[in-house]
């Protein structure tokens, strides 16, 4: 900390051009988006105030209101999903087991890949005609589970947010392998002697001590799930049917389908007021709970 304040002046100076940049390419942009929300504008002309008309049409859209419906699913499922998958991964593998560190690399691989190299592997994975996963399900004679796991409305969002799962495990994973790292040995082996099993281990010293992780990994889940949007585009560009239409995918297509940029500007507001309105509500709930341990 001494150094720190002792260099203070030198380390915002270092600080500065990145934050420059950040202001002027993210900050402006989000902020200019929002002002455009008030606007009808299609990117070329000059844009026309219409006031809260552009929100108003956003609550009587049914398209949009399915893709509400769409990502809430998605951010449940990946936070009672991806974290609890995440932890007790993390838990397992941070024992000395033979084979950890392979494992540990296994399961963060597809966090490295890029989301269209993922998206396209999983829509050849789950074609309903060539697809490898129908094919093996055949050959094992359980021919009447091949189904058409993207084409189909009824089941493309839950194959979708498997796939979503299954990308950004190993994010959470790592999270709470650092986090469990920073747990005094100690103490565990203190409860050990005591006589605490595993389980009580886990609900009374791991847990309450990994809270403020849990909570810093679900607001990321959340807001991860809330503008997911390039991998539902590869695999299903929000079909069939809007059947996997999330409101990113549903912006998009207002803003660059039918060149409605004041409307989608709106839809992005929409989008951020929604996240964090979920994000401190889950901060609230997670708050109270660890009260309890």
């Amino acid at each position: 900390m001494d150094i720190i304040r002792r260099n203070k002046k030198y380390i915002i100076i270092g600080l500065l051009p990145a934050l420059l940049f950040y202001i002027t390419f993210v900050v402006y942009p989000i902020f200019r988006s929002f002002f455009y929300g008030f606007y009808d504008w299609n990117g070329l002309s000059k844009p026309n105030y219409i006031g809260l008309q552009n929100f108003k049409e956003i609550l009587t859209d049914k398209v949009f209101w399915l893709s509400f419906k769409n990502n809430i699913y998605v951010v449940v499922a990946s936070v009672f999903g991806q974290v609890p998958i995440g932890l007790i991964l993390a838990i397992i593998l941070n024992q000395k087991l033979k084979g950890a560190r392979f494992f540990r690399s296994a399961f963060f691989m597809p966090m490295i890949l890029s989301t269209v190299v993922v998206g396209l592997l999983w829509s050849t994975i789950l074609n309903s005609q060539v697809g490898i996963l129908n094919i093996v399900l055949k050959k094992m004679g359980l021919g009447r589970l091949a189904l058409d796991w993207l084409g189909n409305p009824d089941i493309a969002m839950y194959s979708v947010s498997a796939i979503i799962i299954w990308q950004f495990i190993g994010l959470y994973m790592i999270i709470f392998m650092a986090a469990l790292q920073n747990i005094p040995e100690e103490v565990l082996e203190s409860a050990s002697i005591d006589g605490a099993g595993p389980v009580k281990k886990l609900f009374y010293i791991i847990l309450p001590m990994l809270w403020d992780t849990v909570k810093t990994a679900v607001v990321l889940c959340i807001a991860g799930s809330m503008r997911s949007f390039d991998l539902v585009f590869v695999l299903t560009q929000g079909g069939p049917a809007h059947a996997t239409e999330l409101m990113a995918t549903y912006m998009y297509n207002k803003t660059f389908s039918v060149y409605k940029y004041g409307y989608g500007s709106a839809v992005s507001l929409v989008i951020f007021i929604i996240s964090f309105g979920f994000i401190v509500i889950s901060q609230k709930l997670l708050g109270n709970k660890s009260a309890e341990y």
